[in-house]
């Protein structure tokens, strides 16, 4: 082999290492980015649970992500009222223990003003109910109905 070939050679493997270099380089690059990404919004959600402690703890709070309002939904805990619960979900706990009895979806659903004749429109309380029912909170029985737990 000739020196130049052996040159030629050397270069082309080089290159090669060089190509394979920059593709690595490229994919720290990347990695390294969504890392400060990461910790820009860490940094951001501790900021605004440190503002937020003075708040109550048992409620959702807001928090700002990639610049939109979400919700933070806290660590499930065991808590004796219903203060933690959202809206619907306290109101369908009312209707339920209201009634004193086993409680059928339709009539959860017209205590809330769904039209009861159309059954697709039962379906996000049935679902509803039966998070609540899953969660402690309500006794689902083998026939549908849902009752208080005791």
């Amino acid at each position: 082999m000739s020196s130049l070939e052996t040159i030629a050679g050397r270069r082309a493997e080089l290159d090669e290492l060089a190509e394979s270099l920059a593709k690595q380089l490229a994919e720290v690059d990347a990695e390294r980015e969504e890392l400060t990404a990461a910790e820009r919004v860490l940094r951001r959600l501790s900021e605004q649970e440190a503002e937020a402690a003075g708040q109550d703890a048992g409620l959702p709070q807001q928090v700002q992500v990639a610049g939109r309002s979400v919700l933070k939904v806290p660590h499930r805990r065991e808590v004796v009222d219903a203060s933690a619960l959202r809206g619907d979900y306290r109101r369908m706990l009312q209707i339920v223990q209201a009634a004193g009895g086993p409680v059928m979806v339709k009539d959860v659903g017209a205590e809330l003003g769904i039209d009861v004749v159309v059954p697709g429109r039962l379906e996000p309380p049935r679902g509803k109910l039966s998070k609540l029912a899953v969660r402690g909170r309500l006794y689902r029985l083998p026939n549908g109905t849902f009752t208080i737990r005791a």
